[in-house]
């Protein structure tokens, strides 16, 4: 490349307010949407109840917004245009405490600077209207108005026809323009927002709550799959809504997080939902969320972007904490009996409870000994699954709930022969079965994959292994955070010890590694240089394969560590474990023992995905069924 010419040297000299302004420009206005930003922040924080965007050609072209608030006084108005001008902050404790979207006092005369404005205003003790054009330099005279404001924004870059050319097409300004509307009506429902464009109304938003708001701008996918959240601890508080894991997205379009009323892209808060949902999520997918954080203004610094679209806490890390524990928590809400019925074919997530009628699901206990007593069975007497006035009782449900050194482990599945006969029943106090247990009762599986079972809705289909797969998953880490708290995790130790060949590697990782081996239930020993014994295992995995189990879990402690493996990595490896242990497909289930995993995804959190965020099982409605034989068409 060759070197600049050399211009002769200038003097240091004070450079014109317009030159000044354009420059200002160049950072607030880089394109019509951040011009919409500004004016619809300034109409909110005039008081506005309806706002009114008119668009012509993206915005390049006129953008129009009017307002009913408060309106201007006709003594202020060139102010309004005048830089560093504004009614909203006076010091530097006003700065810091800043509670309005606005507060630089230099939008309006950046705008002023690129494009032609007008203002047109009018106060609730004003006889008529009062306009000012051009610039805070211009006259204000008498005009006609309704009481608030008009701002008239045309030509925009006539002036810097250089910023101009850097526009892209007119759909695609256009579409900038509307998503900064969709944003900011989502953050105020309680506001009326219209939206027009080269003359046509695109979109009307009447006054509403946010679940209704959400339902119009974000739609109606999100609002048939999503999770209330609202949760305060000291100054801080988390509501609104997040997507259901299996109503997520391939991108990350329907994500919206608010502070103080703000729209905001701020890493540390989309980390921390992020992380929340990582255990029932894809790497790969988005979740969808409209959240907004409420905390004193003095706890956050939103002057630290020209856009303002970033901002800073003054305690992040209990910003991050509440905001992750506040939405894990509402995620972990996801399990069987937290809904009721939904469109089919949905994830069962969204099935919403009806109002006359509370889940009290069984704590049960899938792949260990289960105890409690289960309401009748649904099916017709004398059938080979029912026996009149015989209930079911938990200790009864085959192979799984069995040891595997009496011949009733995994391998004696494939026949109900294995299966001890149902004991009697007692009917439950509460109503009907379906009051109790929301998945119903197994009817059949299908090619050793899916479980059929019937509830009072219709027809439910269970993946049996991805179900099974968070039951032991969920275990699992329960078991690990009481060894954690003191508690002694329970392990099953192997009367004959599994010996496997070994490369040196793995009976280093072995031997240097002991500590964290045993904390997550595994005792492996080296028998010799190339020889490694598994002598217990965790409870929970005891029908898996040991030695399969061992590599794994050697595999992640030697390529993380042992540290990190328990604080970072621990979700995944116990992820991997539960998918070894978990039933296989073509793994033939009894009747009972598909009733068993029903009641265990009833009492188990975030049971609606496996762990790699897949739907578990899903609800077919009798409407859904009809549909499907034109019954009543």
């Amino acid at each position: 490349m060759n070197a600049p010419v050399p211009t002769a040297p200038r003097p240091i000299q004070a450079l014109p307010d317009q030159l000044i302004s354009q420059i200002a420009a160049g950072e607030v206005v880089e394109r019509p949407s951040a011009v919409v930003k500004e004016l619809l922040e300034n109409a909110l924080d005039a008081g506005s109840t309806q706002i009114n965007v008119r668009l012509e050609e993206g915005g390049v072209k006129r953008i129009a917004i009017t307002d009913n608030g408060r309106g201007i006084p006709p003594e202020q108005l060139p102010l309004a245009l005048a830089r560093h001008a504004t009614s909203k902050i006076a010091s530097l404790h006003d700065l810091e405490n800043v509670s309005t979207l606005g507060f630089r006092g230099e939008a309006l005369a950046s705008i002023a600077a690129v494009a032609a404005v007008s203002v047109t205003t009018r106060t609730a003790d004003a006889p008529h209207a009062w306009q000012i054009v051009g610039s805070h330099l211009g006259t204000v005279t008498p005009s006609s108005g309704a009481l608030g404001t008009t701002i008239d924004v045309q030509d925009l870059y006539y002036n810097t026809p250089a910023r101009r050319k850097f526009l892209k097409s007119e759909q695609t300004e256009y579409g900038h323009c509307a998503e900064v509307v969709r944003r900011i009506a989502l953050a105020r429902p309680d506001v009326a927002f219209t939206l027009s464009h080269n003359g046509k109304t695109v979109d009307h938003w009447n006054v509403s709550d946010l679940a209704k708001r959400c339902a119009h701008i974000v739609g109606n996918d999100f609002a048939e799959a999503r999770l209330p959240v609202d949760e305060a601890g000291g100054p801080l508080r988390l509501h609104g809504f997040v997507g259901l894991p299996t109503a997520s997205k391939a991108r990350a379009d329907g994500q919206f997080f608010y502070v103080n009323g703000r729209f905001v892209r701020d890493k540390l808060l989309v980390h921390a939902v992020k992380a929340a949902y990582q255990d029932v999520l894809h790497g790969d997918r988005f979740p969808s969320y409209v959240l907004a954080l409420e905390l004193d203004p003095a706890l956050v610094d939103v002057n630290v972007h020209p856009s303002k679209i970033e901002v800073r806490f003054r305690d992040s890390r209990a910003v991050h904490q509440f905001v992750f524990h506040a939405v894990q928590r509402t995620l972990a809400q996801t399990s069987a009996t937290s809904f009721g019925s939904a469109p089919a074919p949905q994830p069962a997530a969204m099935m919403a409870a009806p109002a006359d009628s509370m889940w009290r699901p069984q704590q049960a206990s899938f792949g260990a000994q289960l105890s409690g007593t289960f309401s009748p069975s649904p099916y017709p007497a004398g059938s080979r699954w029912d026996t009149p006035g015989v209930a079911q009782r938990p200790e009864s449900y085959g192979a799984l709930f069995a040891d595997s050194d009496k011949g009733t482990g995994p391998a004696a599945f494939g026949t109900e022969a294995n299966s001890p006969k149902p004991a009697p029943f007692i009917m439950p106090p509460s109503g009907g079965p379906d009051e109790e247990f929301p998945l119903g009762f197994a009817l059949a599986q299908l090619h050793g994959i899916y479980i059929l079972a019937q509830n009072a809705r219709g027809l439910v289909l269970v993946d049996m292994h991805a179900a099974h797969e968070r039951i032991l998953y969920e275990q699992l880490k329960n078991a690990l955070d009481a060894s954690v708290d003191g508690q002694q995790m329970q392990v099953q130790p192997l009367l004959i010890p599994v010996t496997f060949f070994a490369d040196a590697v793995e009976v280093g990782t072995a031997t240097e590694h002991r500590d964290t081996l045993e904390q997550l239930g595994f005792d492996i020993a080296a028998l010799s240089p190339t020889t490694l014994a598994v002598r217990s295992i965790p409870t929970l995995l005891k029908s898996a394969d040991a030695q399969t189990l061992a590599r794994d879990v050697l595999r992640d402690v030697r390529e993380y560590g042992g540290s990190r493996v328990l604080i970072e990595r621990r979700n995944e490896l116990l992820g991997t474990l539960a998918c070894h242990t978990a039933v296989r497909a073509n793994r033939i289930l009894s009747i009972a023992e598909m009733n068993a995993l029903l009641r265990q995804m009833e009492s188990t959190e975030r049971a609606d995905q496996c762990n790699h965020g897949r739907p578990t099982w899903v609800q077919l409605d009798i409407s859904s069924l009809d549909k499907l034989f034109l019954r009543g068409q």
